[in-house]
């Protein structure tokens, strides 16, 4: 006679659900450095002005229509 051995399978995780993260929802996503003094004014505004834009709309990455409308944000014009 063998013995079967039954073992409790974990509870699946859904590590997709924002809600799990260990971070947290609207966790920084920064497109520069962590710090902006080394950077020229102009720039500092720029890149707040990114961590903004995608803190808000959620992306981790822009692609160059983002970025043109967050120049166009900025005074931008040609």
């Amino acid at each position: 006679m063998s013995s079967t051995l039954v073992t409790e399978q974990p509870a699946f995780v859904d590590r997709r659900n924002p809600l799990s993260d260990a971070d947290g929802p609207g966790r920084e996503r920064r497109q520069f450095s962590n710090s902006y003094t080394e950077l020229s004014p102009d720039a500092a505004e720029l890149a707040r002005a990114i961590d903004t834009y995608k803190l808000s709309h959620r992306r981790r990455f822009i692609n160059f229509e983002e970025m043109l409308s967050i120049f166009k944000s900025l005074g931008y014009s040609r």
